[in-house]
């Protein structure tokens, strides 16, 4: 295509974006467009064949709303103010939206009319902004930053939905009072979302305006819970069992689990280790053949191992649902439901499935690994794993204990 042909479709993508944006999609025509971009009515058409096949464009290509995710993610690494990063995020977001009011109220109040074609690209828009907000919330919960018994891609649509919602509210109606000013509703918005969505019985995490971490509570499953769970997988097939065995014996996150390729696994005779990339950092982890004192196989032949050779699809994803596909976040969720139910932690609870990450990091530190190497497989800073020192040596103490009590006086 020459740089004339790509000079004129841009001109006219910009030229409809500003007329739906100052008039609307339905009253604007595409003999206005094209006077705009300067070109006859017949160069839109051989473009895009009609106004909708513009408008189709108009979704898809512009940037702005994947700008506002990208650099959300980057604000994750290093780890910052999390409270100041949703709240400059959202604020960006309703500043966009702010620029375009008549585009967005066309677009809500005649979505119906339009094509199926150009609904499907609403809804990929909306997920691919959701996508940019999820994988910057799992990295801070990977962190440790923050903790949530949702998964990220859900908490991702809830702040995008509410944000969308009050756009919506704001362009379309008056005094609603319903916040006495959008400072006040993105205040409200991120305190909920740290104060509300972000916490949970098994690991409490106080953050205040400041974004400061104040507490951690760690909240590690007993090595009978554990194994129960593992043999529960074990009994719903080989891909199952598999998800088990990398979430306790790799210690990660469910978000960082459904993101692995098979690309990312290296094994031998040595070891055992999968890679995780993130925006700006790579590290490895070691796969554990051993989990709180039972052998789950080798380095060469375990769970994981058996999985992947089992599969006879072309897929890159490492594990995939029912459908083959990825899996997604949501569905690991369920599978850890069905392994876990009807058992109890000592507390008296439904084990979640962020305990199983505690476990393997407590487990690393009883088993003797130095705080700087678990820093390396954890991402995290020493001040983030110290909660887990503390645990690994309450459970050392215990121990002892136990086994001086064996011993005659």
């Amino acid at each position: 295509m020459s740089s004339q042909l790509i000079s004129t479709r841009q001109r006219l993508i910009q030229a409809a974006l500003e007329l739906f944006s100052a008039q609307g999609v339905s009253a604007t025509t595409t003999r206005q467009i094209a006077e705009k971009a300067e070109v006859n009515e017949v160069t839109l058409f051989r473009n895009f064949g009609n106004k909708h096949g513009l408008l189709l464009a108009v979704l898809e290509e512009s940037a702005a709303f994947k700008d506002l995710g990208e650099s959300l993610v980057r604000r994750a690494t290093p780890p910052g103010n999390v409270y100041q990063a949703l709240k400059d995020y959202a604020s960006d977001t309703l500043h966009t939206l702010e620029r375009v009011p008549e585009f967005v109220r066309s677009v809500v109040g005649e979505a119906d009319q339009f094509p199926a074609e150009n609904r499907r690209a609403l809804g990929r828009g909306v997920t691919e902004a959701n996508r940019y907000v999820a994988q910057y919330l799992a990295t801070v919960i990977q962190q440790g930053h923050l903790n949530t018994y949702l998964p990220a891609e859900k908490l991702a649509s809830l702040l995008n939905g509410m944000i969308l919602g009050y756009a919506v509210i704001e362009f379309t109606s008056e005094f609603h009072e319903l916040w006495e000013d959008r400072d006040d509703f993105l205040e409200n918005l991120v305190e909920l979302f740290l104060h509300g969505a972000m916490s949970s019985s098994a690991e409490s995490i106080i953050n205040s305006s400041q974004g400061g971490l104040l507490t951690t509570e760690v909240a590690d499953l007993p090595a009978t819970l554990v194994h129960e769970i593992l043999q529960q997988a074990r009994k719903f097939g080989i891909r199952d069992h598999a998800l088990a065995y990398v979430l306790f014996g790799a210690g990660l996150s469910a978000t960082e689990i459904i993101s692995l390729e098979r690309s990312q696994q290296i094994y031998d005779t040595q070891g055992h280790f999968l890679q995780i990339t993130i925006p700006g950092f790579i590290r490895q982890v070691p796969v554990n053949q051993w989990i709180l004192g039972k052998r789950y196989g080798s380095f060469t032949n375990n769970p994981l191992i058996k999985w992947l050779k089992s599969r006879k699809d072309t897929q890159t994803a490492m594990f995939l649902n029912e459908t083959g596909t990825p899996i997604s976040e949501s569905e690991l969720e369920t599978r850890w439901q069905v392994w876990s139910e009807g058992l109890l932690t000592p507390q008296g609870q439904t084990p979640a499935i962020a305990q199983a990450q505690q476990t393997w990091r407590v487990e690393m530190l009883m088993r003797g690994i130095t705080l700087e190497n678990l820093s390396i497989f954890t991402a995290c800073d020493r001040a983030q794993l110290q909660p887990y020192v503390r645990r690994a040596k309450e459970k050392a103490a215990l121990e002892q204990a136990t086994r001086l009590d064996h011993k005659p006086g």
